[in-house]
């Protein structure tokens, strides 16, 4: 091949190769960044029952929860809000609120889902709870037609005295 017939099929290659090239390092590049920044979130409900822990019996637990985990980063903030009520005595119904929120927990995955834990902020009725800062562990579960379809919630800490060991129940509302 005659050295001008080489040096054009090698600019032609190096015009169309080069930028080739460019925008898939452009493309990946911003897939990569985009994954990282793109949060994932999951909603639902919390309605179970506390273990009976004093002679009222066990208190009714609902509210809505939230998780949110940002890229793969391994950590993600998990916030609940739910009601409290007597479940079996009418006449000492006791109802207060809690707010529970995990920041910058840390997520691990899961055979079946994934694991959020860390210490809470716990409040009560709008004010911080005496048990605030106790661990919290979240799971979030789910089978082959909905991957993430149920959570529970467990308390640890100084926060066993109020909502006992066992976890709470619910359900995954929105992915």
């Amino acid at each position: 091949m005659n050295p001008l017939t080489r040096f054009k099929k090698t600019r032609i290659l190096s015009l169309v190769i080069a930028p080739a090239l460019i925008a898939l390092a452009v493309s990946l590049t911003s897939q990569a960044l985009g994954q990282s920044r793109t949060p994932m979130m999951l909603n639902g409900i919390i309605d179970d029952f506390s273990p009976v822990l004093d002679a009222n019996g066990p208190w009714q637990v609902s509210g809505h929860w939230s998780l949110m985990l940002i890229g793969n980063s391994g950590r993600g903030n998990f916030s609940v809000a739910i009601n409290m009520v007597r479940a079996e005595d009418p006449d000492n119904r006791s109802p207060h609120t809690h707010h529970v929120t995990l920041s910058s927990g840390e997520v691990t995955p899961l055979p079946n889902g994934l694991q959020i834990s860390g210490n809470a902020m716990i409040t009560v009725n709008g004010n911080l709870a005496g048990f605030s800062g106790s661990p919290v562990t979240v799971q979030i579960t789910g089978g082959s037609a909905v991957p993430f379809s149920n959570i529970s919630l467990t308390f640890g800490g100084a926060a066993v005295g109020h909502f006992g060991d066992q976890p709470f129940h619910g359900v995954v509302t929105q992915r």
